[in-house]
């Protein structure tokens, strides 16, 4: 096990939050332990797609796997993840709407992008 310095910690989280299905995996895991199935309902995606997110929410040390007999539950690999979550909802973004480009299709040559 690999103990992660601040700056590799932030940028897990940040690649963990930009999708919008590992998102909704943790918000959902803030609030208590969950079943992939549940979860994959939840998340309205297959339940290989969300194995695959799983392994990638694991890998980057959010989540852990907890064996219970044949089954697995999923949790906050900390507490503190979760308190985290709760307060990026309440921050506040203000966007530029001159700087627009969130998908290649939008992207405008010479404009910084968000």
């Amino acid at each position: 096990m690999e103990t992660l310095l601040q700056p590799a910690v932030l940028a897990k989280f940040g690649y963990a939050l930009s999708d919008p299905t590992r998102a909704q995996v943790l918000l959902t895991l803030r609030t208590g332990p969950a079943y992939p199935s549940d979860l994959a309902e939840l998340a309205g995606v297959s339940r290989q797609s969300l194995s695959n997110h799983l392994t990638c929410l694991r890998g980057c040390g959010l989540v852990v796997a907890v064996p219970e007999g044949r089954r697995v539950r999923y949790e906050l690999a900390d507490r503190k993840l979760g308190t985290a979550l709760s307060a990026l909802l309440d921050v506040v973004a203000v966007a530029d709407t001159e700087c627009c480009c969130t998908t290649t299709t939008n992207h405008v040559a010479g404009k910084a992008c968000c």
